[in-house]
């Protein structure tokens, strides 16, 4: 297996973090791919440092007035009084807003509510460079894919809750969702999705939501218990010709081995019956029974079996980097992920 990892991962250190109205430490910090890197250490996996992507590969899936804010915003921000380190919105747009004539705003905080869906996503002078150099590791990991093999993509920052146009929940490019629709650019006629993080990958639901030509399949902790709240339930299943591409396995609260390698199962069954060519894995460590934002709780061996199972698809496969936040383990998880994995997986 061959993996990718960029070093400009590290130039997105945010330090803004708003949980039950108390501020606190972000838990996305550059210590997270340190550890990751351990872990392919332990798999003898040395990862290569991808090209950045071209702006069109970016456009494939996110609106152009979208990355040019998310580039250019923080230069904006720094010139309010008063301004904090970190652009973090402070008024939310609303579906009556839009309904009535809601337009994008031109001044930088009403920008930030305009391209932000929540407080989780802060904006620093180099998330760009660090967002950009994550969709490369997918993108490079969807290019061994499209040759039948299989990579894994160390992104940071996350993607899978980023929309078109807006950022959420510690992500900002949709990393998983531009690999996927790389392999379709490449000639895979249909192509899956299954995320694992803990967290329903609502960003990669929203740009494939009518689409039949792209299977999301997530597998998560109830959203009426936990982010992102309002999306992420079972009766989701698409729009359109992307009717019936959507399925949502949302799961109790404390679920643990068992009930998640069930549905694990359930959609990769969905994936078989939909006869994709090719898979894109968002994997999150965020399930673990040792994470600081727990709602599942999978031991180091769920993983294993999760990875194996995975594996045993047998399918052109990009593994993505999504959440997973105690840095003292990701790199055991992520080689009992891999290690699995590649026990199963094709040649």
């Amino acid at each position: 297996m061959r993996a990718f990892d960029h070093p400009l991962e590290a130039a997105h250190t945010p330090q803004f973090f708003l949980a039950r109205g108390v501020q606190l430490p972000n838990f996305e910090v550059p210590a997270r791919a340190a550890s990751l890197r351990t872990g392919l250490t332990e798999l003898g996996l040395t990862p290569e440092v991808p090209p950045l992507p071209g702006r069109a590969a970016l456009e494939r899936l996110h609106a152009p007035d979208y990355l040019d804010w998310l580039r250019d915003a923080p230069a904006a921000w720094a010139t309010m009084p008063n301004a904090g380190a970190e652009i973090v919105g402070n008024v939310s747009l609303t579906p009556e807003m839009l309904a009535q004539g809601g337009r994008r705003p031109v001044k930088p905080t009403g920008l930030a509510g305009w391209y932000t869906a929540d407080t989780a996503c802060p904006v620093g002078p180099r998330t760009y460079e660090a967002a950009e150099a994550a969709a490369g590791c997918a993108l490079a990991a969807a290019a061994v894919a499209a040759k039948g093999g299989a990579a894994y993509a160390l992104a940071r920052p996350p993607g899978h809750h980023a929309y078109a146009a807006r950022a959420g929940g510690h992500c900002y490019v949709n990393n998983a969702a531009l690999a996927a629709q790389a392999l379709r650019d490449s000639g895979a006629a249909r192509v899956a999705v299954l995320d694992i993080d803990s967290h329903h990958g609502n960003g990669t639901q929203g740009m494939f939501w009518d689409r039949a030509d792209v299977l999301t399949v997530s597998v998560h902790g109830d959203p009426n218990g936990y982010y992102p709240w309002f999306v992420g339930y079972a009766e989701e299943r698409g729009t359109g010709p992307g009717e019936g591409c959507n399925l949502n396995r949302p799961l109790s609260i404390g679920t643990g081995d068992a009930g998640w390698l069930e549905a694990i199962a359930e959609g990769l069954s969905a994936i078989s019956t939909f006869r994709a060519d090719a898979l894109v894995v968002s994997l999150g460590f965020d399930a673990s029974e040792h994470e600081p934002l727990n709602a599942l709780q999978v031991t180091a061996d769920g993983f294993a079996r999760a990875g194996a199972a995975i594996g045993a698809a047998r399918l052109p496969t990009a593994i993505v980097q999504e959440g997973g936040y105690n840095v003292d383990l990701l790199g055991t998880l992520l080689a009992r992920f891999l290690g699995a994995f590649g026990e199963k997986a094709p040649g």
